[in-house]
């Protein structure tokens, strides 16, 4: 019994002696673990440093920028290279067709300026109406102060409306043009812009060719001339309307002010039925007034239906693009309708007064 009790003393101590002891730490292991994770979270650190501290070298400039949160410091663009329209945001992004050629986001004012001196793809859209805008502020300057006797305060307030039609009108269509790699907000503001300035365009037309028109009839002046204005009106808040400025409502846009063009139909039908066709196209200036509709339709549905680059994806990335075109059919047709109101006021005042 004794020996027994002796023996299992003797086993429990050798048992608890063959447990393995617990190692000391390593101070070594330790630090470097530490190091470890401290390199670990340098990356999630780096990953939350905004996109406004990248910096932009002198030869290229961040260009992939997909969200319109992302801003790049106007101090930092030393210069900029054209870009794939894949590689555009997407609020910057209008014309599919058109591959290659376009601006990066230029958040400065100072960079949308000085691009206009570049070629990109919108340097045609540009240069059309900005050389535009100044032939018409030339030519009203011109008009207002050497106007030929018998031309008195009231004529000129009327050529006044055209005047200022055709100057806001590619005015706001160059700025648009300019500042659209700007931001989105400003993308948004000027192409609001560019709508309201083609209908004060399309009004400041129509009221000289309805005034001299309808000179001695005073019913009839009163009645289009306040037509055109409500239309236009109407179709001014309409362009403000965040939803007419999206990419899917490009046909919308062109059929409303298409829509508007041809409401001049109405008064020339109310001519040729009063007056007949002999003096509709010879002292009404009907023939300049059509073929200034015609260059606006044919200019209109040019810009629609993306012709020609449509057909011909990057041929027409610089140069001789759909917009472009629609540019000139209304540089052209607002120089038309000049000739023509010029024309009809010359033989309104040889006829003397009522």
């Amino acid at each position: 019994m004794e020996n027994s009790r002796n023996e299992g003393e003797r086993l429990t101590i050798s048992s608890s002696n063959d447990t393995v002891p617990r190692e000391e730490p390593n101070h070594e292991e330790s630090v470097t673990n530490k190091s470890n994770a401290t390199t670990n979270v340098e990356p999630n650190i780096s990953a939350q440093i905004p996109s406004s501290s990248i910096e932009i070298t002198e030869n290229e400039v961040e260009t992939v920028v997909e969200e319109e949160s992302t801003f790049i410091e106007p101090a930092k663009i030393k210069r900029w290279v054209v870009q794939h329209y894949e590689k555009l945001p997407t609020w910057l992004r209008d014309n599919e067709f058109i591959i290659t050629g376009h601006r990066p986001p230029l958040p400065s004012i100072r960079s949308c300026l000085k691009s206009i001196f570049s070629i990109h793809s919108e340097t045609g859209n540009i240069w059309t109406h900005l050389l535009g805008c100044i032939a018409f502020f030339i030519l009203a300057v011109w008009f207002l102060i050497e106007a030929k006797e018998g031309t008195n305060l009231q004529e000129k307030i009327i050529f006044s409306f055209f005047f200022a039609g055709a100057i806001l009108c590619l005015g706001l269509s160059f700025a648009f043009h300019t500042f659209i790699c700007h931001s989105p907000t400003a993308s948004k503001i000027f192409s609001k812009l560019d709508y309201a300035g083609i209908t004060t365009l399309i009004i400041g037309s129509f009221i000289p060719y309805i005034y001299y028109c309808f000179y001695c009839r005073l019913e009839p002046k009163i009645i289009y001339i306040s037509m055109i204005c409500i239309f236009g009106l109407a179709a001014i808040i309409v362009s403000m309307l965040d939803k007419f400025s999206e990419i899917a409502f490009r046909p919308v846009r062109a059929g409303v002010f298409l829509a508007m063009g041809l409401s001049g139909v109405l008064p020339a039908f109310h001519l040729m039925y009063t007056d007949g066709w002999d003096v509709l196209i010879n002292e009404m200036s009907f023939i300049p007034l059509v073929i200034m509709a015609l260059l606006y339709i044919f200019g209109a549905l040019l810009y629609g239906f993306r012709i020609p680059e449509k057909y011909f994806p990057g041929r027409f990335d610089l140069w001789f693009q759909s917009h472009q075109l629609f540019h000139i059919c209304v540089v052209c047709a607002a120089f038309t309708h000049y000739y023509g109101i010029h024309r009809l006021a010359h033989l309104r005042l040889l006829e003397g007064k009522c």
